[in-house]
């Protein structure tokens, strides 16, 4: 042919075809080169784009383009077919399936009419993706069948090798795990042999997301990597993105959340690259998740929103839908009831349009449960009920719990306490065959409420009791399911009740129960807390453990089984029963070695299985730590009183002080006058006066509440002060008698728990001599600077850095051989998840959970700057400031300033 362009040249050519982004300069470079208007050059351009599809898809859709315009150009059927797949298959990537399939159909049409049998099998075979997603299975059947038969026919068996790859995914898709195993490792064993690159990283990720569903964790990670690995080596940036989506993915069902939250973030910037926008929703769903079971609801509805955009631009409306109750949880969590039940209708619609029967059940228990807060009571009650219809004759009897729980809970609130009463019953005997001991602790719980509601004290107690012991010997934390249901979250109630029934009776022997009950309740706060970066928690500072690797490894194990439990739940297949229970049997085993190690790691490294497992320290050895001069007083709210136990050497004594309510507002008001002194800076000098008269008053006021009550019992010359829930705002040491300050006639001293205390006073800490000295000033902040020059020139050998040097590498570095470390910077706080929190240090971000990673040993640990100290009470009393990460990471005594305070003065004092 004149002007033929030979075939070794061919290649250099469609390289620099695909590599031009113009449309117009692309046909008038063809134009050019009337050599490769020839079918065989569109042979070649439809295998470059199967190669690039998963490699540079922008070049991949360039070539589609250009072999449809030499198809045109050359009015040949077979390279308009041609064109018509290599089309579809850039259309099916970027997630556009009804269009890629009715690209591949015309094609189908052309290949039959030609009586090109091979090409209408590859046809099918490549087709059956888009069918897939689509979630036309019978027809992605018939047409690998139709396939089969034709390869088998012409003994392909490299494409033989590719049809069982595709026949595996279907598989996959209706949870034939086992089936569509086998069928990937038949099609890696061919492909491997001779196959293109692409076709061995795809059925490699494919055996790697199968073998997660299998519960095959080690070899699911031993998969990913190599099909990572594979990817890398052969120039495949899409399926790198989509591995490093699937190894996030992982982390997350281990519980890993830090970790796979970076992952997640790597992998998305990776997809949005290469507009991979089926993943990157992917990856938004999955972290919003996340992030609304580590309470962050914000960052939650955000992600969630991307996500349910991106599936709806792809047509995809079961994960839409899962999208879109993420984002009604979310709503509901930020107070927006209405907003939450709107879009909980929403999701509902678009999953009975999908014909899932589990979701449109589960929302409606959702939905309940956000009726229920709002005090729709007999709109709740009749969701409720439609749920449980459902779920009481589905293989779910943990849902099906749930529900019951929900109706006992209406029933109270209905007055119908006998209906309640029997509503609990019936869950703990479902629970029977249901083994879930955070459900067993909630049926407790509620029927011990019950018990009450009918007067019957004593079996209000008892119940109260079992629920106390189910909760004691939980080896794991909330799992995602309870997380999003509100009036499940609440652990802490159960140890309020038994507080209060124990000191109603007033017998001494209650009274030492009592405060074991405080101890648990303040210790367990703190450990369900850091759950989420509890397998993450490296051992204190001074303590290093072998069984503390074991501890992380068996956590991971656990949510790894409970993630999976959830998955086979909501998937209801007729072989998810079977998957569950061997599913739970694993988590027992792994439950049991857990308590076996943290009993024990207690021996050698307390303060990590405290927080581990929510542990505490016996009345006994607390004393042991208390001096002689002494007093510690551990103050706690059981319902609407205020308890302070007043500890010594040589007595316990539990007294009820006052209300909740009355002290509650006397803070507000002390916090009022206190916030008047920043907000009037120009006025110092003429509000000073009352200013000061009506703080003194507050504090005046609050000491007859907190304190008067228990005076006489204060012989000794130093207090330690334990606060609870709001009370960690409150300056006791400011408290006033009318003419002294409590500061002026004790020294005092606080600590988040008696059972910390006790940990801090044991800590054998060898003290050095150097001192760290960090400021970060700014402009709202200016005399931080004067400060940290003032304090580096009284603390001996000191070592300053300011600014940008001050960072966290240099706490890291020198903090472990410093005695005193003092810190002046701002405090970044959030309401939502305090763990979040953070402090500034250097250009980045100090988080409190960092704090946990940190090694001191410093006799003090000084922080001053705004807000530093301030502890948000979270549901109970988490003591979530950052007072309590660094006595974990090796401080023996922190002090901090409670509320903003201006960096002039600090730097006075």
């Amino acid at each position: 042919m004149p002007g033929a362009i030979p075939p070794t040249e061919q290649g250099s050519l469609i390289a620099q075809l695909a590599g031009i982004a113009d449309e117009p300069a692309r046909r008038n470079f063809l134009r050019q080169r009337p050599g490769l208007c020839e079918p065989a050059v569109v042979d070649r351009i439809y295998e470059e784009v199967v190669r690039l599809v998963r490699a540079d898809l922008q070049q991949a859709d360039r070539l589609a383009q250009a072999s449809r315009w030499l198809a045109g150009k050359l009015k040949d059927d077979y390279c308009r077919a041609q064109s018509l797949r290599a089309t579809g298959h850039v259309l099916y990537v970027t997630g556009k399936y009804n269009q890629a399939l009715a690209r591949y159909q015309t094609a189908l049409t052309l290949f039959e009419r030609l009586g090109r049998e091979v090409d209408v099998g590859r046809t099918l075979s490549g087709s059956l993706h888009a069918l897939i997603y689509l979630g036309r299975y019978e027809q992605a059947f018939a047409w690998a069948q139709k396939a089969r038969e034709i390869f088998q026919k012409q003994g392909d068996r490299l494409r033989l090798g590719r049809l069982d790859s595709n026949i595996g995914n279907i598989l996959y898709r209706q949870d034939r795990l086992e089936e569509a195993l086998k069928s990937y490792e038949g099609a890696h064993d061919v492909l491997r042999r001779g196959g293109e690159p692409s076709d061995v990283a795809a059925v490699l990720s494919n055996m790697a997301v199968c073998r997660i569903s299998l519960n095959q964790f080690e070899r699911a990670l031993h998969t990913y990597r190599e099909a990572r690995a594979y990817c890398g080596r052969h120039g495949m940036p899409l399926l790198v993105a989509e591995a490093d989506y699937n190894i996030a993915y992982l982390y997350y069902l281990r519980g890993e959340y830090a970790r796979a939250i970076g992952l997640y973030q790597a992998a998305y910037a990776g997809c949005k690259k290469l507009d991979d926008r089926y993943h990157m929703a992917l990856c938004d769903l999955d972290q919003s998740e996340m992030y609304l079971e580590l309470n962050l609801s914000e960052e939650g509805a955000r992600l969630a929103q991307q996500a349910f955009d991106g599936f709806e631009a792809l047509g995809m409306s079961y994960e839409g839908a899962k999208a879109l109750t993420n984002l009604a949880i979310a709503a509901s969590h930020r107070g927006k009831a209405s907003h939450s039940l709107e879009l909980f209708g929403s999701a509902r619609r678009l999953f009975v349009r999908e014909r899932n029967q589990v979701w449109p059940a589960l929302i409606d228990l959702y939905q309940a449960l956000v009726l229920y807060r709002e005090g729709h009571y007999s709109r709740a009650l009749r969701l409720c009920k439609a749920a449980f219809r459902f779920f009481s004759h589905s293989p779910l009897p943990s849902k099906a719990a749930l529900c019951q729980l929900l109706l006992a809970r209406l029933y109270l609130q209905a007055g119908r306490p006998r209906a309640a009463q029997q509503t609990c019953v019936a869950v703990l005997k479902r629970l029977e065959r249901a083994r879930s001991p955070n459900l067993n602790y909630r049926a407790h719980f509620t029927l011990g409420q019950v018990e009450e509601a009918l007067g019957n004290r004593k079996a209000a107690y008892q119940a109260y009791r079992k629920a106390h012991a189910t909760l004691e010997n939980l080896r794991s934390h909330l799992k995602g399911e309870e997380l999003k249901i509100a009036f499940m979250k609440d652990k802490l109630a159960v140890y309020e009740s038994l507080v209060w029934m124990c000191l109603e009776g007033g017998r001494p022997a209650n009274q030492r129960a009592a405060f074991t009950y405080i101890e648990q309740a303040k210790s367990r706060s703190l450990a369900d807390l850091i759950a989420f970066h509890a397998q993450a928690l490296a051992a204190p500072a001074n303590a290093r453990n072998n069984r503390v690797g074991q501890v992380q490894k068996l956590r991971q194990e656990i949510n790894w089984c409970q993630r999976r439990i959830h998955a086979h739940e909501l998937a209801s297949k007729k072989d998810s029963a079977r998957s569950v229970e061997h599913l739970r049997q694993r988590t027992r085993t792994c439950e049991n070695q857990l308590a076996k190690t943290l009993t024990n790691l207690a021996a050698t490294d307390a303060e990590f299985a405290a927080l581990q497992n929510a542990g505490t320290v016996g009345l006994e050895a607390i004393r042991s730590a208390i001096p002689a001069d002494a007093t510690l007083l551990e103050y706690y709210r059981a319902r609407d009183i205020i308890y302070v136990c007043v500890l010594s050497r040589g007595n316990l004594k539990i007294v009820p002080v006052t209300s909740v309510s009355r002290v509650r507002d006397l803070l507000h008001l002390l916090q009022f006058q206190l916030s008047k002194s920043h907000s009037t800076p120009g006025r110092a000098s003429v509000t000073a006066e009352p200013l000061h008269a009506a703080t003194q008053a507050h504090l005046c006021e609050l000491y007859k509440e907190l304190l008067s009550p228990i005076r006489n019992q204060l012989e000794t010359r130093h207090l330690i002060i334990v606060p609870h829930d709001f009370l960690h705002y409150l300056p006791f040491h400011a408290l006033f008698d009318g003419e002294h300050f409590l500061i002026d006639q004790f020294s005092v001293s606080y600590a988040p728990s008696a059972s910390v205390y006790y940990l801090c006073c044991t800590k054998k800490t060898k003290f050095r001599e150097q001192a760290l000295v960090l400021g970060v000033p700014d402009p709202l902040a200016p005399q931080i600077l004067e400060e940290v020059r003032a304090v580096a020139s009284t603390l001996p050998h000191s070592r300053l850095f300011v600014g940008a040097e001050a960072t966290q590498d240099r706490l890291e570095e020198y903090g472990p051989t410093s005695r005193f470390v003092h810190i002046a910077t701002h405090g970044l706080f959030r309401q939502d998840n305090p763990m979040f929190s953070s402090i500034r240090l250097g250009s980045s971000q100090l988080s409190l959970f960092d704090i946990y990673q940190l090694r001191l040993s410093s006799e003090l640990t000084t922080l001053s700057g705004c807000s530093t100290g301030l502890n948000v009470v979270e549901g109970g009393d988490e003591l979530i400031g950052l007072v309590r990460g660094l006595l974990y990471a090796g401080a023996q005594a922190v002090l901090a300033s409670l509320w903003d305070v201006n960096d002039k003065s600090t730097a006075e004092f």
